[in-house]
This record gives C-alpha cells, sequence and structure tokens, in this order.
C-alpha cells in the first residue's frame, strides 16, 4: 500500500509523508545530504523548507538538484513588503539550485495578505506566478483567525497548520473547512514539537484525514527510517493506538508550550522560552537525564531573571501566559533537582 494525498486544487499529488526540512539546519551537509537522498530514493517527494531555516534550502538544493523535476518543493518568505521578498525568492532559487517553487508560502504572518493591503506582498506572488518563479501560492499560521481569513479569501491554494492528534474541534474545523473549499492542507507539528512519541498513533490518527499531508521533522536516521517503513506498511488506528492517543490527550490538555519558537528571540532576560515553558513535559516524554545537564540547569535558572514583559505572550499564537508556564516549570525542575521523583 502507498497512501497518496493530493493538496486541493493545486493538484500536487504526493507520499503521504512529507519531509519537514526545519531540523537539518542542526547536522551537517554530509549527513543532511544522506537523509535527503534516502528519503527521496524511498519515494517522498515533498520537501518543505523556508528561507528561515538558515542552510535547509541550500542542503536541499546541494542534495537534490538532479532530481528537480521529480520532487515538490515548498518553502517560505517572512518578507513584510514586496522589495523583501523579491530578495527571499532570488535567495531561495539561488541555494535550491531551481527555477521554479512548486509552493511559495507566506511564513506565519500575523495578518492575511491580501491584493491592496499596502504591504504589496500579494501583489508580488501573483507576479512570481505570472513569471513561473513560483507555481502555487500557499500561506502557513498558528492563529485560527489567520487561518479562517485565508480560507475565506480564496486568494491560497493551500495552508500549513499544527494538526496533530491533541488537536481541539476549533483546529479540526479549520482542517474540516480546507477540504470543503478543496484547499490543500498541510499539518505541521504533527509530533507536537516532539511531545507526541508515538509515530505510529501520530501517523494513524492524520491517515483518518485523506486531504491532509504531514510533514515530519526529520533529523536522524532512525527518525527517516520509522516514516519510511509507513509508506508500505502504514499504521492503522488500533485500539492499543488509540489508548496512546487517549492518554497523551488526558495528559498533555491545555495549555501547554508547543515549542514553536514563535516569542523568540524576543526576551529581554535571555530565556529559551521555547524550551523552557515546557520543560516539564521534556522531563517526562524525553530521556530526563538530557534535561538535567548543567547547561540545561543554567537555561531553566535565567527565568529567575524573567521581568514580566509580556513579550512572549503576545508573540504566542495559543495565547498561553507564558511567564507563568516559565514559573511553573522552573517550580517543578527545581524540586526534581532536589529528588523529586518523574
Amino acid at each position: 500500500m502507498n497512501a497518496k494525498v493530493t493538496l486541493g486544487k493545486t493538484g500536487i499529488t504526493t507520499n503521504k509523508n512529507g519531509f519537514g526540512a526545519l531540523p537539518i539546519q542542526r547536522i551537517s551537509t554530509e549527513d543532511a545530504g544522506k537523509l535527503l537522498r534516502k528519503a527521496y530514493d524511498a519515494g517522498i517527494t515533498f520537501f518543505d523548507t523556508a528561507r528561515f531555516y538558515t542552510d535547509s534550502e541550500a542542503k536541499i538544493g546541494e542534495a537534490l538538484s538532479d532530481v528537480r523535476e521529480h520532487i515538490f518543493i515548498a518553502t517560505k518568505t517572512a518578507a513584510q513588503n514586496g522589495t523583501d521578498f523579491w530578495k527571499d525568492l532570488r535567495t531561495s532559487l539561488s541555494l535550491l539550485k531551481t527555477d521554479y517553487i512548486d509552493l511559495y508560502q507566506f511564513h506565519n504572518p500575523s495578518f492575511c495578505p491580501k491584493p491592496g493591503d499596502g504591504t504589496g506582498l500579494y501583489e508580488a506572488m501573483e507576479q512570481a506566478k505570472s513569471e513561473g518563479k513560483i507555481r502555487h501560492i500557499g500561506i502557513t499560521n498558528h492563529r485560527l483567525t489567520v487561518a479562517h481569513e485565508a480560507i475565506d479569501s480564496g486568494l491560497y491554494e493551500t495552508l500549513q497548520f499544527p494538526f496533530c492528534y491533541l488537536a481541539t474541534e476549533k483546529d479540526l474545523d479549520v482542517v474540516k473547512r480546507c477540504k470543503e473549499e478543496n484547499m490543500g492542507f498541510i499539518a505541521m507539528k504533527a509530533l507536537s514539537g516532539g511531545l507526541i512519541t508515538n509515530s505510529a498513533a501520530a501517523y494513524a490518527y492524520l491517515d483518518q484525514f485523506d486531504h491532509v499531508l504531514p510533514i515530519w521533522g526529520v533529523q536522524r536516521e532512525q527518525e527517516l527510517d520509522e516514516f519510511l517503513s509507513y509508506i508500505q506498511h502504514p499504521p492503522v488506528l488500533t485500539p492499543e493506538l488509540q489508548k496512546v492517543i487517549d492518554t497523551d490527550r488526558a495528559q498533555l490538555a491545555g495549555n501547554f508550550c508547543r515549542g514553536c519558537g514563535y516569542c523568540m528571540p524576543t526576551c529581554p532576560a535571555g530565556i529559551e522560552i521555547n524550551n523552557c515553558a515546557r520543560m516539564s513535559l521534556l522531563l517526562r516524554r524525553s530521556p530526563s537525564e538530557l534535561q538535567l545537564t548543567p547547561e540545561v540547569q543554567a537555561k531553566m535558572k535565567k527565568i529567575e531573571d524573567c521581568i514580566h514583559c509580556n513579550q512572549c505572550s503576545a508573540h504566542c499564537p495559543y495565547g498561553l501566559d507564558t511567564p507563568k508556564l516559565l514559573e511553573e516549570n522552573y517550580k517543578d525542575y527545581v524540586e526534581v533537582l532536589n529528588g523529586k521523583p518523574l
């Protein structure tokens, strides 16, 4: 069995495992090249990156330019005006070693770009498409209001939005609306920033939605191998996997940091918010010794310097009270250091 998904009106049809290339920033060009090539050789054809992801685009260009016509490349611009849009697009085309982008996306804007809004962004998108530099127009977001506005506008062919088995009814409504409007839906944070540790459960849940393309953030060959195994043998939502999902929903319901990083790097106290605000979960859902090193202890201690300026809360797309979360996670962390059992 080889599950495929078509991204709405784009006609892009690809294996139901997208390669999320954000994590390959953290590994060498050689190791990234091996991962990307292995993914391609095994049947993955959709690769998602962004101008914001440092050298991710360059690594894709280096590894896959010789098979360019056989893959789909999605990248993103966080430009705020037309001039920066063109600068980003030229840079992306150069680094990816291509003369076109299959899907060019606005990268988590705080508003929904539209013609005539004064930014020149959507007009630049249309011009780039008319010139053949991009083939399809998309938007990524973490905000429900912007997601709905993008769907309502009819201006976008795809929406990339956080979606996993921890989704709320409001999230599910976005997914449903995209199907009704024949708009491609790309699921980011399908493992909730690393808090979901059972990839089979994550895959089986998303496999229920035939129009959803999950992109899995891949950094290690072992992770890639898991998802490659699902191409021929996709996990089925068994009672055992449903139990995993139900347990995680009970433990992770409500206010928890997804680690999206959109509060960074605005912290005047230098707190690594996107990890520190979810430390209690990381301690219990990943090898705890990785979180108890002197380096991590020093990062957590910086929470003592929080001035409650609330810049982090203002940038949080989930509306979290981030300073309170930091305080609660730090208290728990200190108690664990002092011997509290995990």
